[in-house]
């Protein structure tokens, strides 16, 4: 199955937050789960990554995506749950499980908290996150058809 092209926003986001310095980083990463409107430290750094075309409606997302991109690495393949799943041993099968569930029917309120979350633990797995695939699916989290759920669920679950 071919992978859908990136959007020219989203490429030109993540060229820019590549070039951050550690610093820079630092400073996202402090304000990883946290709303646009609470993070006065990171307001001026977010804002000079990311790209003038972005509508308001979706600064939200990208400010959510710019604060956990410091969290883990990148690279990978697929969407989250492919990520996910690669995480996936024995022994922490059943908690995992029960994460990305809780993670799969998160809301707009939950989900900052409930992503920072399985980053955290990917990186602590050392399993690297497609960031643009992230920023794209989470455009579409609160779609009604819950597509971008289903399609983790089914990386994730399925055999």
């Amino acid at each position: 199955m071919n992978e859908p092209e990136t959007n020219p926003r989203i490429t030109a986001f993540f060229e820019r937050l590549e070039r951050l310095d550690p610093g820079g980083r630092a400073r996202l990463k402090r304000s990883a789960g946290h709303p646009l409107a609470r993070s006065r430290e990171a307001l001026g750094l977010f804002y000079s990554v990311l790209p003038f075309s972005v509508p308001p409606l979706q600064e939200e997302r990208y400010f959510l995506v710019a604060t956990l991109y410091p969290l883990a690495d990148s690279g990978g393949t697929g969407d989250l749950g492919v990520s996910l799943r690669q995480a996936r041993r024995v022994k922490n099968a059943r908690g995992l499980d029960r994460r990305v569930e809780i993670l799969l029917d998160a809301d707009e309120a939950q989900l900052p908290f409930r992503l920072r979350q399985a980053v955290r633990f990917l990186h602590s797995n050392r399993v690297p996150v497609r960031w643009s695939r992230l920023l794209e699916d989470l455009l579409y989290w609160t779609h009604p058809n819950r597509f971008v759920q289903r399609r983790w669920a089914r990386s994730y679950f399925a055999d």
